[in-house]
């Protein structure tokens, strides 16, 4: 038999994944029948795979520790190495023990991907924090996700407990988070809100032929910063955080967001890049409110928008007064 004690850093982990990680030889059907016939015990009660781990659980594996724990074979391939990166590129707004945020630049891929080449965010945290950056069996991680072609900022959790904070923030608690974007026309007011669900963006093909498209409920917040008789600059707030959500709410309204090659209006774009020099998407997220995963008191995070799109607005005459 052997045993595993859980540390402050695994708790709020599913044992599923825990028990991968430490016999990451054991297929995961054997480990998972290894659960099913009371092999593996929680506190020397009958565990279930799906159960969080809290500090101080104690996991007793029935079987010949020389099997369960056997190193890896030279057979077993081993994943590729991640892309060189200067971890001094990376622009740091805060940090401490428990986690980071990072003013990501526009064009840099938050997680590795279809079609993605160079390093990606994940790459240039870990570079930077080198060994420290897996901690008991957890590796610092990106809390959330900003489309590649969207910069500002965004959260990285440096322990397992924080990730498991911001995990529950982001889908339930809903943090504040403001955005400035560069849309299409004249706005009809200063302000609105468009409460428009979206079809779930990550929903299969045999998903939609069984119960249809799914639609998820969708708010976000504007308020015009400076308009003009061809675009404006506009602040966004949203309420939830469904995938494209500014870039998709703004295109359904008649006001697609400057430079979006997937949902804009590709006239408007060409000639905004012609005048004004927009090479990318006209999305920043500015800022966001969270409470810290350690004390949960209320911390703010600002990312300031790019030289790059400041010159755009220049260029527009739509500098914020």
């Amino acid at each position: 038999m052997i045993e595993f004690r859980i540390e402050e850093d695994s708790a709020g982990m599913r044992l599923d994944k825990f028990l991968r990680k430490k016999l990451a030889n054991v297929p995961t059907s054997h480990l998972f029948k290894m659960i099913r016939v009371k092999k593996v015990r929680v506190n020397g009660k009958r565990a279930q795979p799906e159960q969080p781990l809290a500090a101080g659980d104690t996991i007793s594996i029935r079987g010949t520790e020389e099997q369960l724990l056997a190193p890896a074979t030279p057979e077993e391939r081993k994943p590729p190495p991640p892309p060189p990166v200067d971890p001094s590129e990376l622009v740091i707004l805060f940090e401490d023990d428990w986690m980071m945020a990072v003013d990501k630049p526009s064009g840099m891929a938050v997680h590795t991907g279809s079609g993605i080449t160079g390093g990606t965010l994940v790459d240039y945290v870990r570079a930077y924090l080198g060994p420290k950056a897996v901690r008991n069996d957890f590796a610092a991680s990106p809390a959330h996700r900003l489309d590649r072609e969207t910069s500002g900022v965004i959260l990285v959790a440096k322990r397992r407990p924080a990730m498991v904070h911001f995990t529950e923030l982001f889908t339930n608690g809903h943090p504040r988070k403001r955005y400035l974007t560069l849309v299409k026309g004249r706005m009809p007011k200063d302000s609105g809100v468009i409460n428009l669900p979206l079809a779930e963006h990550q929903q299969t093909a045999e998903s939609k032929a069984r119960r249809g498209v799914n639609m998820q409920e969708a708010v976000t917040r504007w308020k015009v910063i400076k308009q003009s008789g061809e675009a404006a600059l506009l602040s966004c707030v949203i309420e939830t955080g469904r995938t494209h959500q500014i870039r998709r709410h703004l295109a359904a309204i008649g006001h697609p967001v400057a430079g979006d090659k997937k949902y804009g209006d590709f006239g408007f774009n060409r000639d905004v890049r012609a005048r004004w020099g927009l090479k990318r998407l006209f999305l920043h997220a500015e800022f966001i409110e969270f409470p810290h995963p350690a004390h949960g008191g209320k911390v703010a995070m600002e990312a300031k928008m790019p030289p790059e799109l400041k010159d755009v607005l220049k260029r527009a005459a739509l500098e914020p007064s």
